[in-house]
């Protein structure tokens, strides 16, 4: 017995309700809500109580069996042609946000869209979606990211850490010259020297590695080139100055710290030092530093996080840093498909290519090197199928490569063109303060 019954004798009237919506009535009968029992106006019909009425509707009459919505009028129109159609359709000149959430309030699928509104639904909703990941974007997936591309430019946080420090105002405009290079032009002349610094110290650090035979001790220990060894304590000395006078300007030391493209400033200079400690060492003739040459060796490839350093002036390469860190599931959904694919070709080439002897496949281990570069499409040349079930199972794998690789390239594209305008757009609002 439904609550209505309850309060009056059953008549005639009862098989109908009234609903207000905004203002707007308009008497409904039961057989018709009754056809869509999940609907917000068919658990009317089932509600025993005044409480569970009211958690459907926001006040009724239980005399004149009248319930009142507080709703969008205009939208409750189509809302009866539904329960008189069975099927649903867009509002001209309503959100389509609006939209959705009036049509989950009323208890109205997306499936009872009729099909000349639907693609459009989903289209709409699609472009919502990406406004909204980018208004998303500015407020969650960019906190706590330290190679965001928010990483570099000055907050006004960060403006008012500096209110009742020492030296306040002078710090604050070094940090502000240092972070922002298009505040003013001496802002600008810093960043293209420290660029500079940086390119040159690259170049050196690639023409250091060229061989030079000439130039050899009695040892045959290679002698340090005094030009480039100049070029290269000059660019550590600027980049080991740059680092200390930002640590020191900082508003906040553990930020700064804890911020990835300062580490990698930090870990860029401390190869030099760490290697000049080591081969003071090593004149001394410890017997306890035989691999000293070693180390020396490893930290020198070290200096390569020197080219990192161009994130720093490249709104690109940080867009790529961020695209990269906040598209883990495309990634890891690409190594898996990339990890079965090359398991499963790996495996059916051995079985084709064991019994040639002009084959170097002959073992799974080599059909994985083999389906990599094939799946990824470099295809080095240096192990190739020779019998024909063997280059038919090479092409379905170049093919399968393709398409692999293809699938979450999309998304990540996007994310990455969402992230570098999103840059574009902090640098051209910095260069109009």
């Amino acid at each position: 017995m439904v609550y209505g019954q309850i309060l009056r004798p059953y008549g005639p009237d009862d098989r109908c309700i009234t609903v207000n919506v905004g203002g707007f009535r308009q008497r409904m009968e039961h057989k018709v809500l009754k056809r869509f029992p999940q609907t917000r106006l068919g658990r009317l019909l089932c509600c025993s109580s005044s409480e569970a009425i009211l958690e459907l509707c926001d006040d009724f009459s239980p005399s004149e069996m009248e319930y009142y919505f507080d709703r969008n009028p205009r939208f409750f129109c189509y809302v009866l042609n539904f329960y008189l159609t069975g099927k649903m359709h867009l509002v001209d000149g309503l959100c389509i946000l609006s939209f959705f959430q009036e049509i989950e309030y009323w208890g109205i699928k997306e499936r009872h869209l009729d099909t000349c509104c639907t693609n459009k639904f989903y289209e709409l909703m699609e472009q919502a979606e990406d406004k909204s990941w980018d208004q998303g974007s500015n407020d969650v997936q960019f906190q706590g990211s330290d190679l965001s591309i928010d990483s570099l430019s000055v907050s006004e946080d960060d403006r008012e850490l500096f209110e009742g420090s020492w030296c306040a105002d002078v710090r604050r405009n070094i940090w502000i010259r240092l972070e922002n290079p298009g505040y003013s032009t001496s802002a600008k002349v810093l960043a293209v020297v420290s660029l500079s610094v940086v390119i040159v110290s690259i170049v050196a650090m690639c023409v250091h590695s060229m061989p030079d035979p000439d130039k050899m001790d009695p040892n045959e220990k290679k002698i340090e080139n005094p030009v480039l060894t100049f070029f290269e304590t000059i660019c550590v000395l600027y980049f080991s100055a740059e680092f200390v006078l930002r640590l020191v300007v900082a508003p906040s030391a553990r930020k700064f710290l804890c911020n990835t493209l300062n580490i990698i400033d930090l870990i860029s200079v401390m190869p030099f030092y760490v290697t000049l400690a080591c081969d003071v060492m090593d004149e001394g003739e410890n017997n306890e530093l035989e691999n000293v040459g070693k180390v020396v060796q490893i930290l020198r490839l070290m200096r390569v996080f020197r080219i990192l350093k161009l994130a720093r002036h490249s709104a690109g390469l940080r867009s790529l840093g961020a695209t990269l860190q906040h598209s883990s599931n495309e990634l890891g959904q690409l190594l898996l498909f990339l990890s079965v694919g090359i398991s499963t070709f790996s495996v059916l080439i051995y079985f084709v290519e064991r019994e040639s002897q002009e084959s170097e496949l002959q073992s799974i281990p080599i059909g994985w090197w083999w389906a990599t570069i094939s799946m990824t499409t470099v295809g080095y040349g240096d192990t190739f199928p020779v019998t024909l079930a063997g280059k038919i199972i090479g092409s379905l794998c170049i093919v399968c490569g393709l398409l692999i690789v293809a699938l979450p390239i999309t998304n990540i594209f996007n994310k990455f063109s969402k992230y570098y305008q999103r840059q574009k757009h902090i640098e051209h609002r910095q260069s109009m303060n």
